[in-house]
Protein backbone atom coordinates (compact mmCIF):
# COMPACT_ATOMS: atom_id res chain seq x y z
CA UNK A 1 0.00 0.00 0.00
CA UNK A 2 1.35 3.68 -0.96
CA UNK A 3 1.03 6.46 1.30
CA UNK A 4 2.70 8.84 3.15
CA UNK A 5 1.92 11.07 6.49
CA UNK A 6 3.60 15.35 6.40
CA UNK A 7 4.82 16.68 9.84
CA UNK A 8 6.28 20.51 10.16
CA UNK A 9 4.46 24.26 10.91
CA UNK A 10 5.02 26.98 8.58
CA UNK A 11 6.97 28.04 10.93
CA UNK A 12 9.62 25.47 11.64
CA UNK A 13 12.97 24.87 9.39
CA UNK A 14 12.12 21.90 7.78
CA UNK A 15 8.26 20.69 6.45
CA UNK A 16 8.87 16.53 5.95
CA UNK A 17 6.82 13.58 4.49
CA UNK A 18 7.12 9.86 4.88
CA UNK A 19 6.33 7.84 2.29
CA UNK A 20 5.59 4.06 2.53
CA UNK A 21 5.31 1.94 -0.11
CA UNK A 22 7.20 3.18 -2.64
CA UNK A 23 8.24 0.31 -5.30
CA UNK A 24 12.48 -0.17 -5.54
CA UNK A 25 14.22 0.64 -8.97
CA UNK A 26 12.79 4.39 -9.70
CA UNK A 27 15.67 6.84 -10.29
CA UNK A 28 14.41 10.41 -8.95
CA UNK A 29 14.59 13.28 -11.03
CA UNK A 30 15.33 16.09 -8.79
CA UNK A 31 14.82 18.55 -11.45
CA UNK A 32 11.76 17.48 -12.54
CA UNK A 33 10.23 17.49 -8.35
CA UNK A 34 11.77 21.14 -8.27
CA UNK A 35 10.43 22.45 -10.66
CA UNK A 36 6.46 21.29 -9.75
CA UNK A 37 7.82 22.87 -6.29
CA UNK A 38 8.54 26.49 -7.89
CA UNK A 39 4.88 25.95 -9.71
CA UNK A 40 3.51 25.41 -6.25
CA UNK A 41 4.81 29.29 -5.51
CA UNK A 42 3.73 31.04 -8.53
CA UNK A 43 0.58 32.17 -10.19
CA UNK A 44 -0.13 35.30 -10.49
CA UNK A 45 -1.90 37.17 -6.90
CA UNK A 46 0.82 35.25 -4.43
CA UNK A 47 1.66 37.03 -1.45
CA UNK A 48 5.28 38.08 -0.28
CA UNK A 49 6.35 34.82 1.27
CA UNK A 50 7.01 32.81 -1.83
CA UNK A 51 9.57 35.82 -2.43
CA UNK A 52 11.67 34.58 0.85
CA UNK A 53 11.37 30.41 0.15
CA UNK A 54 13.02 28.78 -3.01
CA UNK A 55 11.78 25.21 -2.16
CA UNK A 56 13.97 22.25 -3.11
CA UNK A 57 13.50 18.39 -2.79
CA UNK A 58 16.16 16.67 -0.38
CA UNK A 59 15.38 12.54 -0.23
CA UNK A 60 16.62 11.47 3.50
CA UNK A 61 15.98 8.07 3.80
CA UNK A 62 15.17 5.18 0.80
CA UNK A 63 17.30 5.62 -1.70
CA UNK A 64 20.58 4.65 -2.60
CA UNK A 65 22.51 5.96 -5.53
CA UNK A 66 19.67 8.12 -7.15
CA UNK A 67 17.45 5.28 -6.97
CA UNK A 68 14.60 3.88 -4.53
CA UNK A 69 14.77 1.17 -2.43
CA UNK A 70 11.91 0.24 -1.10
CA UNK A 71 11.99 1.35 2.44
CA UNK A 72 10.34 4.20 3.48
CA UNK A 73 11.18 7.65 1.80
CA UNK A 74 11.82 10.69 3.88
CA UNK A 75 11.58 13.78 1.85
CA UNK A 76 12.65 17.00 3.23
CA UNK A 77 11.34 20.87 2.12
CA UNK A 78 13.50 23.45 3.83
CA UNK A 79 11.27 26.69 5.21
CA UNK A 80 13.98 29.37 4.73
CA UNK A 81 11.31 31.99 6.24
CA UNK A 82 11.03 29.73 9.95
CA UNK A 83 11.97 33.09 11.89
CA UNK A 84 7.83 33.16 11.61
CA UNK A 85 8.08 30.77 15.01
CA UNK A 86 9.02 35.13 16.36
CA UNK A 87 5.51 36.46 15.53
CA UNK A 88 3.45 37.33 18.74
CA UNK A 89 0.00 35.54 19.30
CA UNK A 90 -3.37 36.29 17.31
CA UNK A 91 -5.65 37.70 19.70
CA UNK A 92 -8.69 37.74 17.19
CA UNK A 93 -9.53 34.84 15.23
CA UNK A 94 -9.72 35.11 11.38
CA UNK A 95 -13.24 33.95 10.19
CA UNK A 96 -12.79 31.09 7.67
CA UNK A 97 -9.29 30.07 9.06
CA UNK A 98 -8.86 26.88 12.03
CA UNK A 99 -8.24 30.00 14.35
CA UNK A 100 -11.35 29.24 16.35
CA UNK A 101 -12.34 26.16 16.54
CA UNK A 102 -8.44 24.58 16.53
CA UNK A 103 -7.97 26.69 19.53
CA UNK A 104 -10.86 25.34 21.41
CA UNK A 105 -10.23 22.09 20.32
CA UNK A 106 -6.88 21.63 21.72
CA UNK A 107 -7.17 24.05 24.33
CA UNK A 108 -4.09 25.80 22.94
CA UNK A 109 -3.00 29.01 21.10
CA UNK A 110 -4.41 30.30 17.40
CA UNK A 111 -0.50 30.64 16.71
CA UNK A 112 0.05 26.78 16.84
CA UNK A 113 -2.94 25.93 15.05
CA UNK A 114 -2.66 28.46 12.15
CA UNK A 115 0.93 27.67 11.61
CA UNK A 116 -0.10 23.85 11.07
CA UNK A 117 -2.89 24.72 9.11
CA UNK A 118 -1.28 26.74 6.58
CA UNK A 119 -1.24 25.31 2.96
CA UNK A 120 2.78 25.68 3.94
CA UNK A 121 2.27 22.07 4.62
CA UNK A 122 1.15 21.01 1.09
CA UNK A 123 4.95 21.71 -0.39
CA UNK A 124 5.76 18.55 0.36
CA UNK A 125 2.56 16.61 -0.43
CA UNK A 126 3.64 18.04 -3.92
CA UNK A 127 6.82 16.46 -3.69
CA UNK A 128 5.65 13.08 -2.84
CA UNK A 129 3.13 13.66 -5.35
CA UNK A 130 5.73 14.89 -8.44
CA UNK A 131 7.54 11.38 -7.31
CA UNK A 132 4.33 9.40 -7.80
CA UNK A 133 4.17 11.26 -11.08
CA UNK A 134 7.80 10.18 -12.01
CA UNK A 135 6.19 6.92 -11.11
CA UNK A 136 3.22 6.92 -13.65
CA UNK A 137 5.52 7.68 -16.25
CA UNK A 138 6.92 4.27 -16.58
CA UNK A 139 3.47 3.27 -17.22
CA UNK A 140 2.57 5.76 -20.20
CA UNK A 141 0.18 7.84 -17.60
CA UNK A 142 0.21 11.13 -17.59
CA UNK A 143 -1.14 13.92 -15.49
CA UNK A 144 -2.08 18.03 -15.95
CA UNK A 145 -3.47 20.47 -13.80
CA UNK A 146 -5.01 24.00 -14.82
CA UNK A 147 -7.30 26.25 -13.88
CA UNK A 148 -10.60 27.26 -15.54
CA UNK A 149 -12.52 29.60 -13.34
CA UNK A 150 -10.87 32.53 -10.58
CA UNK A 151 -13.15 34.88 -8.99
CA UNK A 152 -16.60 34.01 -11.36
CA UNK A 153 -14.73 34.30 -14.67
CA UNK A 154 -14.56 30.33 -16.77
CA UNK A 155 -12.97 29.67 -19.58
CA UNK A 156 -13.59 26.90 -21.69
CA UNK A 157 -10.87 23.94 -21.76
CA UNK A 158 -9.48 23.48 -25.43
CA UNK A 159 -9.01 20.46 -26.89
CA UNK A 160 -5.45 18.52 -27.35
CA UNK A 161 -3.05 16.47 -26.40
CA UNK A 162 -1.53 16.89 -22.60
CA UNK A 163 2.03 18.21 -24.11
CA UNK A 164 -0.21 20.65 -25.83
CA UNK A 165 -2.21 21.58 -22.90
CA UNK A 166 0.95 22.04 -20.90
CA UNK A 167 2.78 24.14 -23.28
CA UNK A 168 -0.33 26.84 -22.71
CA UNK A 169 -0.72 26.41 -19.34
CA UNK A 170 3.00 27.10 -18.93
CA UNK A 171 3.12 30.16 -20.73
CA UNK A 172 -0.27 31.45 -18.66
CA UNK A 173 0.93 33.85 -15.90
CA UNK A 174 -2.75 32.08 -13.63
CA UNK A 175 -2.24 28.30 -15.43
CA UNK A 176 -4.98 28.83 -17.30
CA UNK A 177 -5.23 26.88 -20.75
CA UNK A 178 -5.60 30.23 -22.43
CA UNK A 179 -2.65 32.75 -21.78
CA UNK A 180 -4.43 35.01 -24.38
CA UNK A 181 -6.56 35.93 -21.45
CA UNK A 182 -4.48 36.02 -18.64
CA UNK A 183 -4.98 40.01 -18.45
CA UNK A 184 -8.42 39.58 -17.62
CA UNK A 185 -7.76 37.32 -15.07
CA UNK A 186 -5.24 39.70 -13.42
CA UNK A 187 -7.53 42.47 -13.48
CA UNK A 188 -9.74 40.83 -11.84
CA UNK A 189 -7.13 39.90 -8.49
CA UNK A 190 -5.64 43.64 -8.91
CA UNK A 191 -9.58 44.49 -8.06
CA UNK A 192 -10.01 42.34 -5.59
CA UNK A 193 -6.52 43.21 -3.92
CA UNK A 194 -7.24 47.29 -3.97
CA UNK A 195 -10.29 46.42 -2.30
CA UNK A 196 -8.64 44.52 0.44
CA UNK A 197 -10.40 41.18 -0.79
CA UNK A 198 -9.92 37.82 -2.01
CA UNK A 199 -10.65 35.17 -4.71
CA UNK A 200 -11.17 31.78 -5.30
CA UNK A 201 -11.79 29.69 -8.18
CA UNK A 202 -12.28 26.23 -9.98
CA UNK A 203 -9.52 23.56 -10.94
CA UNK A 204 -9.40 20.50 -13.20
CA UNK A 205 -6.92 17.77 -13.56
CA UNK A 206 -6.59 15.19 -16.06
CA UNK A 207 -4.98 12.13 -16.13
CA UNK A 208 -4.81 9.92 -19.39
CA UNK A 209 -2.78 6.48 -20.06
CA UNK A 210 -5.33 4.09 -17.50
CA UNK A 211 -5.54 1.28 -17.86
CA UNK A 212 -8.83 -0.42 -16.97
CA UNK A 213 -9.38 -1.74 -13.49
CA UNK A 214 -7.56 0.56 -11.34
CA UNK A 215 -9.76 0.98 -7.76
CA UNK A 216 -12.99 -1.51 -6.88
CA UNK A 217 -16.47 -1.55 -6.10
CA UNK A 218 -16.00 -4.75 -3.30
CA UNK A 219 -15.34 -2.28 -0.25
CA UNK A 220 -16.66 1.75 -0.05
CA UNK A 221 -13.44 2.98 1.60
CA UNK A 222 -10.84 1.45 -1.81
CA UNK A 223 -13.41 2.95 -4.11
CA UNK A 224 -11.00 4.89 -6.26
CA UNK A 225 -13.59 8.30 -6.45
CA UNK A 226 -13.92 8.32 -2.77
CA UNK A 227 -10.14 7.93 -2.62
CA UNK A 228 -9.41 10.82 -5.35
CA UNK A 229 -12.29 13.06 -3.63
CA UNK A 230 -11.20 12.74 0.34
CA UNK A 231 -7.56 13.05 -0.98
CA UNK A 232 -8.47 16.45 -2.84
CA UNK A 233 -11.16 17.83 -0.48
CA UNK A 234 -8.26 17.62 2.32
CA UNK A 235 -6.35 20.56 0.10
CA UNK A 236 -6.58 23.59 2.41
CA UNK A 237 -9.55 25.69 1.42
CA UNK A 238 -11.04 23.07 -1.14
CA UNK A 239 -14.82 23.04 -0.38
CA UNK A 240 -15.72 21.12 -3.07
CA UNK A 241 -14.98 18.00 -5.60
CA UNK A 242 -16.45 16.66 -9.11
CA UNK A 243 -15.85 13.78 -11.44
CA UNK A 244 -16.41 14.11 -15.15
CA UNK A 245 -20.22 15.98 -14.95
CA UNK A 246 -20.27 16.24 -11.63
CA UNK A 247 -23.17 18.07 -10.28
CA UNK A 248 -24.20 18.67 -14.04
CA UNK A 249 -25.26 15.05 -14.00
CA UNK A 250 -27.68 15.23 -11.32
CA UNK A 251 -29.36 18.06 -13.74
CA UNK A 252 -29.84 15.88 -16.78
CA UNK A 253 -31.85 12.52 -17.43
CA UNK A 254 -29.63 9.51 -17.90
CA UNK A 255 -30.01 9.50 -21.83
CA UNK A 256 -27.52 12.47 -21.66
CA UNK A 257 -25.48 11.33 -18.68
CA UNK A 258 -24.07 7.58 -19.48
CA UNK A 259 -20.87 7.09 -21.48
CA UNK A 260 -22.53 4.61 -24.42
CA UNK A 261 -19.67 1.74 -24.76
CA UNK A 262 -18.11 0.87 -28.13
CA UNK A 263 -15.08 -1.68 -29.18
CA UNK A 264 -12.34 -0.64 -31.99
CA UNK A 265 -10.07 -3.38 -32.43
CA UNK A 266 -7.57 -1.32 -33.62
CA UNK A 267 -7.40 0.18 -30.40
CA UNK A 268 -6.99 -3.34 -28.72
CA UNK A 269 -3.32 -2.93 -28.17
CA UNK A 270 -3.93 0.68 -25.83
CA UNK A 271 -4.81 0.49 -22.57
CA UNK A 272 -8.27 1.01 -22.50
CA UNK A 273 -8.10 -2.28 -24.86
CA UNK A 274 -10.30 -1.16 -27.69
CA UNK A 275 -12.93 -0.13 -25.59
CA UNK A 276 -14.11 3.39 -26.76
CA UNK A 277 -16.61 6.10 -25.45
CA UNK A 278 -17.97 8.50 -27.54
CA UNK A 279 -18.70 11.00 -24.62
CA UNK A 280 -16.35 10.92 -21.25
CA UNK A 281 -19.13 12.16 -18.44
CA UNK A 282 -18.23 9.90 -15.99
CA UNK A 283 -14.78 11.25 -15.81
CA UNK A 284 -13.44 8.22 -16.44
CA UNK A 285 -14.61 6.61 -13.34
CA UNK A 286 -17.15 3.81 -13.47
CA UNK A 287 -18.24 1.79 -10.23
CA UNK A 288 -15.25 3.08 -8.59
CA UNK A 289 -12.96 1.99 -10.81
CA UNK A 290 -10.71 3.15 -13.86
CA UNK A 291 -12.75 2.77 -17.04
CA UNK A 292 -10.02 3.11 -19.41
CA UNK A 293 -10.94 6.49 -20.64
CA UNK A 294 -9.00 10.01 -19.64
CA UNK A 295 -9.62 10.62 -15.84
CA UNK A 296 -11.29 14.57 -15.03
CA UNK A 297 -11.57 15.60 -11.67
CA UNK A 298 -12.51 19.37 -11.05
CA UNK A 299 -12.04 21.02 -7.36
CA UNK A 300 -13.47 24.29 -6.18
CA UNK A 301 -11.16 26.62 -3.82
CA UNK A 302 -12.54 29.63 -1.83
CA UNK A 303 -11.37 32.52 -1.22
CA UNK A 304 -8.50 33.32 1.23
CA UNK A 305 -9.78 33.99 4.46
CA UNK A 306 -7.43 36.29 5.26
CA UNK A 307 -8.28 39.57 4.28
CA UNK A 308 -7.05 42.99 3.99
CA UNK A 309 -10.29 44.70 5.14
CA UNK A 310 -11.05 41.91 8.28
CA UNK A 311 -14.22 40.63 9.15
CA UNK A 312 -15.83 40.97 12.53
CA UNK A 313 -14.57 38.55 15.44
CA UNK A 314 -13.91 38.57 19.09
CA UNK A 315 -10.98 39.05 21.54
CA UNK A 316 -10.33 35.37 22.69
CA UNK A 317 -9.60 36.36 26.35
CA UNK A 318 -12.55 39.81 26.83
CA UNK A 319 -15.08 37.92 23.86
CA UNK A 320 -15.56 41.75 23.01
CA UNK A 321 -15.96 42.61 19.17
CA UNK A 322 -12.86 43.45 16.98
CA UNK A 323 -12.05 42.96 13.70
CA UNK A 324 -9.79 39.94 13.08
CA UNK A 325 -6.77 39.67 13.05
CA UNK A 326 -4.50 39.90 9.52
CA UNK A 327 -1.25 37.99 8.42
CA UNK A 328 0.45 38.65 5.28
CA UNK A 329 -0.85 36.94 2.77
CA UNK A 330 -2.11 35.53 -0.76
CA UNK A 331 -4.90 37.33 -2.84
CA UNK A 332 -5.30 34.61 -4.88
CA UNK A 333 -3.61 30.88 -4.76
CA UNK A 334 -5.93 28.85 -7.08
CA UNK A 335 -2.69 28.57 -9.65
CA UNK A 336 -1.32 27.45 -6.81
CA UNK A 337 -4.05 25.00 -5.28
CA UNK A 338 -4.14 23.76 -9.25
CA UNK A 339 -0.86 22.13 -8.67
CA UNK A 340 -1.32 20.55 -5.75
CA UNK A 341 -4.37 19.30 -6.41
CA UNK A 342 -2.65 17.83 -9.56
CA UNK A 343 -0.09 15.45 -7.28
CA UNK A 344 -2.39 14.71 -4.83
CA UNK A 345 -4.40 12.91 -7.15
CA UNK A 346 -1.57 11.60 -9.38
CA UNK A 347 -0.33 10.08 -5.61
CA UNK A 348 -3.73 8.33 -5.47
CA UNK A 349 -3.39 7.10 -8.90
CA UNK A 350 -0.14 5.93 -8.20
CA UNK A 351 -1.12 4.20 -5.37
CA UNK A 352 -4.16 2.31 -7.09
CA UNK A 353 -1.39 1.33 -9.81
CA UNK A 354 0.60 -0.45 -6.66
CA UNK A 355 -2.56 -1.99 -5.03
CA UNK A 356 -3.59 -3.65 -8.38
CA UNK A 357 -0.59 -5.16 -9.97
CA UNK A 358 1.66 -5.10 -6.40
CA UNK A 359 5.70 -5.76 -6.40
CA UNK A 360 8.37 -4.88 -4.69
CA UNK A 361 9.94 -3.14 -7.59
CA UNK A 362 9.26 -0.71 -10.58
CA UNK A 363 10.31 -3.44 -13.02
CA UNK A 364 8.26 -6.42 -11.13
CA UNK A 365 4.80 -4.27 -11.29
CA UNK A 366 5.86 -3.49 -14.94
CA UNK A 367 5.69 -6.84 -15.75
CA UNK A 368 2.69 -8.06 -14.43
CA UNK A 369 1.27 -5.03 -15.52
CA UNK A 370 2.32 -6.27 -18.95
CA UNK A 371 0.48 -9.66 -17.85
CA UNK A 372 -2.85 -8.02 -16.77
CA UNK A 373 -3.48 -6.42 -20.45
CA UNK A 374 -2.58 -9.71 -22.15
CA UNK A 375 -5.07 -11.19 -20.04
CA UNK A 376 -7.70 -8.73 -20.15
CA UNK A 377 -7.61 -8.44 -23.52
CA UNK A 378 -8.02 -12.31 -24.52
CA UNK A 379 -11.18 -11.88 -22.18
Amino acid sequence: MLRYWTAGESHGRTLLALVDGFPAGLDIDYEQVNVELARRQGGYGRGGRQKLETDKLEVLTGIWQGKTLGSPLTLQVINADYKLERLKELERPRPGHADLVGAIKYLGSIRGVLERASARETAVRVAAGALARQLLRRFGIETIGYVTEIGGLAIETPVGSIDEQRRLRDSSSVYTLAPQRDGEFEKLIDEAADNGDTLGGVMEVRVEGLPIGLGTHTQWDRKLDGRLAQAVMAVQAIKGVEIGLGFEAARRPGSQVHDAIHYDASQKHLPSLGYTRPTNNAGGLEGGMTNGQPLVVRAAKKPISTLRKPLDSIRMDTKEPQRANYERSDVCAVSAASVIIEHVVAFEIAAALIDKFGGDSVVEIQDRYQLFLKRAAEH
